[in-house]
Order: C-alpha cells, then structure tokens, then sequence
C-alpha cells in the first residue's frame, strides 16, 4: 500500500514531526497531483516555526518564488511589506487556538514584483497530527484585485453586447463603443471608419490599405474632448509608418507601453503636443474588423490611469471592438439597403413640382416604416396642353419595396396615359386593365407576392384654369375635399368607381366649377384613418383643419400632418393641396373660322395683331406658320365648327378645335407629294405639339417659347 510522507518540521519537544498519506485509491494521488498543479488558487503549508514546507504552482506564479528558495523559509521570503507580520500573526494565532482565520484582506508586494501593491484575501486553517494537535497551518491566497478586474472585464463585455449597437446607425454605434469604454478601460477613445461604411457601399474585402479615415466618435475624461487632435465628422490623415496604417494593412492589433515605442506619434508636432498637454503614456491601436472585412481603427489611450496597458487590456478591447464591429457591418448593410430604398422613392416621387399657371400646390408623403421610408402611396402633378393641369393621388396595397416598384409602375403610367390626354374616367379604364395585367403577370411564392394581390386605388383630377372647371374620377379612392374661398370645406360628391384590379366595372368622372382660391385636398386613407381614429372621425377633423385658413399650401400640408398622423404610424400616407387659379380672359383670345380656305388670311391678320398687342411681335413669322397649317388642315380635313385660341401663358400656346374626332398622324412626306408636310413642320418650330379628343370632335394644339 503506498504511503506518502512529507515532513513538517519540528514539533514538541523539538522532534520532528512528519505528515503521512495513504494512498488507498488512484484518486488519492490525483487529488494532490490537482492540488498541486492545477489548483488555481495559491496554496502553501507552513510548519510550528512558520517555514514553508510546501506550495503549489499557482502559489509559485503568484510569488514567483521556486520552491528551492521557498521550502525552509519564512513568509519573508515570498512576501514584503507591512502585511507580513499581521499574517505570520494570523498563523500564529491558528497554531495555538486552531481556529480557521478565513478571509482577511493582506496588502503586500512579491518578491517577483515589489514595485506593484498587490491586494491579496488570504486563509489560514490549521493541520492536525494524529493526537489531534496542530501541527501546521495551510494558507490560501486569492489575489483580490485580480479577481475584481477579471469580474470587471466580465461586466465590460456583457455590457457591450447590451448597449453597443441598440440602433443602426453607424455614428451612434461607433460613439456607443467610445462610450462605454471610458473612463472604464481608458481615459481617451476615438473610432476612425472608412468612407464607404458611412454611405452603405461596400468597403474593400480583406485588410485595407488606405490611411484615410473620417472620424465618428470621440470620447474622453475630460468634458468636451479637448485631446482630440480631429473632431467628428472630419478626415484624417495617417502616415504610412503609423499604426493606424499598420493595423489597416495587416488587420492586427498594436500596444505601446510608453511614448518612445510610438515613433509615429513622435513625428507629428501636433499629436505629440496634445501627448505632453494630456501627459498620455500607452496605446491600444485595434482594427474594426468584421466579416473579413477592415471597416477602421478604434484608439484607446491613457493618461490619468497610471498603469499602462497590458495584455489583457488588449485581449477585452480587441472583445469589445470585434463585438461593435459585427453591429457597425449590420448598421452599414441597413444604411445601404435604406439608401437604396430612398434611391428608388426618391426616382418614382416628384422631388419638386413643375412650374405652372394652373394651381399652387405642395404635397407631403410620410411612409408608413420611417426607418426604411418607402411604400406604397404617391401623388403627382402633370402639366397638361392648354395650361390646364393633371393632380393625382393614389394608393397601392401594401408596404415597402415591391408596393414602391408597383406605385412606381402605376405612376409611369398615368403619366404616359395623361399626355395621350385622355379624359378621367378613360384614364381609369386603362389603368385598371394594367393592374390586371399586372397581376396576372405575378407568379406565386414569388418575392412573397402571390398571383392576384396587386392592387390599388387611384383619383385623377383634371383642372382648366381657362374655364375654372375640373373633371374629377376616383377608383376605389377617397372623396377629395374643397375649401372655399369663404373658408367653408366639405367633400365633392363624385361617383363612385372600385378599386383599380376588379375589373369589369365602369368609371365615371364628374365635373364642377371651382371658384378661384379654392382648394382642392387629394389624400390617402392613411391620413384619415389609424388604430387611433376610424376613417369618419378622420374626415371630421381633416375639414376642421381646413375650414377657414388662408394659408398657403405649403404651410397648411404641415398643420394637418400634424394634426392628424400619430407619431407611430402603421399606414403609408400622402396629401396633396392645390390652390386654383384662374387665367386672365386677356391672355386668351379665340376666333371662330368660318370652313372656307378664303378665311386663313383674315385668320392670320387677327392672330398678327393680338401678338403685337401682347408684346409678342418675335413670334410672329413662326406663329401665323403655325396658323395657317392647322387652320388650313382643320378646313380640309376637319368638320365645322372649327375654332382657333391663342393663350399666352409661359408659354405660346396655339389650339385649332374642329368637330371631327380623326386625329393627325406625323409622317414623313416623299419627294413627289404634295402634302403630308405641315404637321413636320408644326413640329419643327415649336417646342411641342398633341391631339386632345373632346366629346365634340379634337383639338390639335401647340407650344412655342416666349423670350423672358
């Protein structure tokens, strides 16, 4: 049977006294083979006179101490200081009373390192022979400020994967991480990201080369960052031999200890200024680096610690960079998909409405997801001929990216379709046969969409400022508001038409007289209706907004957004007002012509003299060209009653109306006709030209610029 003896020293009466062990299992002597080697906590014995008989690895590292210079010897000899006496006192207190003395704080410095106060938590408890007497006394020692800093490190790091990356933007992620690192882990920290992160596009994969990085967060002790050689949001520029380079073109770490390891920082007088201003004596250089992907540097610096960064300290930065690193990525993959999203909304919305005499109008649109803003809704206002001019609003069925490239599509169309110029209810018509084509085309399961569910609703609203009429048709879309000069609202009664994608049912238009300064309101359900409100409490409180203001449109678009949409939205949500105006009857003149070749000469003459009595003698040569082929073309192939109207607007327009719906077709005359070369020639003088079919025959229009 094996037995293991170690010997404790002297006991009573001066005899020496050993420590036997009997091995009976295997375990036995795994147990001291543990206790000795991999124990992580510090272990020794010490005899009746205080010498140390053993001690373990981890007492070893502790100290630093081999056990050579250590078995035999005091305390002394691992240990200096004041607190070695209070603990030999400890001991000496277990030997006699054989109490456990456990967990009393013992500062001190070791051996193996006596410039560094060490504040260890010590044990002692006693060891009995076999008459039950003590017999030595085993202490243990904990260092206590390690074990604080390791616990610290701990809540450092799940700190960071709670408050890094809460949001995704790139700027604020980058400031969470500067954040949170300081005065924690140092006294100054600042991120420096490639341009590309900034924007969504993608950086270059691998290790960056570049030296050039903007500057995103900054963060210091000291209140206002004053250390900061670069403020946030400007570029810096990084020599080559620097270790924001080196740490770009190697994707590794760097730590300075002292200022003279950083040569770099040496070489530039205004970096090295703030050094000896701020006293800043070790560095953390750590590459942003996610997904094999280089995205920057984070920087973490001290002044006012006074110990310099050691390894572990680059270990927990280099853990808390990589996990901000994974949500700045995400934050930049959001940023791109966002600003392709907004590239798409913003290429399918109006920016800025067209110039026109017709009405003064302003829109909002407000997506129904803020963050990713886009969706389904749009309005739109189209010039049309004779100064009169198109107002849209429309809705398509659901939300985000596939509802904007279906709005996109929708609205493409109803504006090909408005300079065909045809009336309300016929634009309708076609436009829901598109939706059902539109529809048909989808394929199951396909970007989730299934076959069927395109749909939309849409108002189209045509206004003649000539006249002060306005034809109006809606599918499936809401009845359109009016104020009234005298400041009373209420809705217009159209008829109603379904929702574009049915099918099979008739649009209607109806037309009404609006006084001029009135204002007509084009809207979508999100705007009246929400979890909050049903749609008729929504259409009280839009014509309270309305009723009585004489503001303008662009001012009364926000006082009802404001009034009406809940901060957390679930709808996309479009308005567009537009304040009719009328045109001068003096800058409109019209002539009947009699349907006799005879009267293109007079025709002329009278268009002569009104040009010269509006200022306009300029034009004068090309406009009577102009004249006498569409008059002529109106009395040869046309039907009475043929009528000519001039309108100077910002423009020059000429219109010929006549009783036969047969449209001019453009086309190139051969070398032997001796026709088919007036309407080439309309073209080729004026800006542009078109055919508009009325219910009384057409009218064949034209444009010319007027000198500013």
């Amino acid at each position: 049977m094996p037995i293991r003896a170690s010997r404790l020293g002297g006991g009573i009466g001066e005899e020496p006294l050993w420590l036997l062990a009997r091995e009976t299992f295997p375990t036995g002597q795994t147990l001291v083979h543990w206790l000795q080697t991999e124990r992580p906590v510090a272990v020794a014995i010490y005899d009746a006179h205080l010498h140390c008989t053993r001690q373990n690895a981890a007492m070893r590292r502790l100290s630093g101490v081999l056990d050579e210079q250590q078995v035999g010897q005091g305390l002394s000899a691992a240990l200096i200081g004041a607190g070695v006496k209070e603990w030999e006192a400890r001991m000496h207190q277990v030997l006699e009373t054989g109490e456990t003395d456990e967990g009393f704080p013992l500062p001190g410095r070791t051996m193996f390192d006596p410039v560094h106060q060490w504040h260890f938590t010590a044990s002692v408890s006693p060891l009995r022979g076999l008459a039950n007497q003590v017999v030595a006394v085993c202490a243990t020692v904990t260092d206590t400020v390690e074990r604080r800093s390791a616990q610290e490190r701990l809540a450092l790091l799940n700190e960071a994967s709670i408050s890094i990356g809460r949001t995704l933007d790139v700027i604020r992620t980058a400031q969470e991480l500067a954040d949170l690192a300081v005065p924690r882990l140092a006294d100054y920290v600042c991120v420096d990201l490639v341009d590309a992160l900034l924007s969504g596009e993608e950086p270059p994969q691998g290790p960056a080369t570049g030296a050039v990085l903007r500057r995103v967060a900054n963060r210091s002790i000291h209140e206002g960052t004053p250390e900061a050689v670069v403020p946030v949001g400007d570029v810096d520029f990084y020599p080559a031999n620097s270790a924001q380079a080196h740490c770009l073109a190697t994707g590794h770490s760097a730590l300075y200890r002292t200022p003279s390891d950083a040569t770099w920082v040496l070489e530039d007088p205004l970096r090295m200024a703030k050094v000896e201003e701020y006293g800043f004596h070790s560095w953390m250089i750590v590459p942003v680096d996610a997904r094999g992907t280089t995205l920057g540097v984070a920087m973490f610096l001290r002044s006012r610690h006074s110990a310099s960064f050691d390894d572990e300290d680059l270990s927990l930065a280099e853990e808390v960079v990589a996990r901000a690193a994974v949500c700045l990525d995400n934050a930049r993959r959001f940023t791109r998909e966002r600003a392709a999203a907004l590239t798409l909304q913003r290429s399918l919305l109006p920016q800025r409405l067209p110039e026109q005499s017709a009405v003064q109008a302003a829109f909002r649109y407000l997506p129904g997801a803020p963050v990713l803003g886009v969706g389904g809704d749009w309005v739109d206002v189209i010039p049309l001929s004779g100064t009169r001019v198109a107002l849209v609003v429309g809705d398509v069925v659901g939300h985000g990216l596939q509802a904007s490239a279906t709005m996109g599509r929708l609205r493409t169309a109803v504006r090909t379709l408005a300079d065909v110029d045809l009336a309300p209810d016929e634009l309708l018509t076609r436009l829901d046969d598109l939706v059902i084509r539109l529809a048909s085309e989808s394929e199951t399961g396909a970007e989730g969409i299934a076959a069927g569910e395109i749909g939309a609703t849409c108002l189209y609203a045509v206004y003649d400022p000539v006249s002060g009429r306005c034809c109006l048709a809606r599918a499936g879309h809401p009845l359109p508001a009016v104020v009234r000069p005298d400041g009373t609202s209420a809705l217009l009664e159209l008829p109603a038409g379904p929702p574009l994608g049915i099918g099979g049912l008739p649009f209607e238009s109806a037309e009404v007289k609006l006084p001029e300064g009135s204002i007509l309101a084009l809207y979508t359900d999100g705007l009246i209706e929400s979890r909050q409100q049903d749609m008729g409490t929504g259409l009280d409180r839009l014509l309270r907004e309305l009723s009585g203001v004489h503001a303008s449109p662009d001012a009364l678009c926000d006082q009802v957004v404001r009034a009406l949409l809940p901060d957390h939205r679930t709808d996309d949500a479009a308005l567009l007002l537009a304040r009719v105006q009328q045109l001068d009857p003096h800058r409109v003149a019209t002539w009947d012509v009699p349907a006799d070749p005879e009267a293109v000469s007079s025709t002329r003459s009278h268009v002569v003299r009104q040009l010269r009595d509006w200022d306009c003698e300029s034009v004068e040569f090309v406009t009577e060209l102009v004249v006498s082929e569409l008059v002529t073309n109106a009395i040869r192939y046309g039907n009475s009653p043929i009528q000519l109207r001039l309108i100077r607007d910002r423009s020059l327009i000429c219109e010929v109306i006549d009783g036969s719906s047969t449209a001019p077709h453009l086309r190139r005359a051969r070398a032997f006709d001796e026709g088919g070369r007036g309407l080439m020639l309309v073209a080729q003088l004026t800006q542009r030209w078109g055919t508009q079919q009325t219910p009384d025959g057409k009218v064949i229009w034209c444009e010319q610029a007027l000198p500013a």
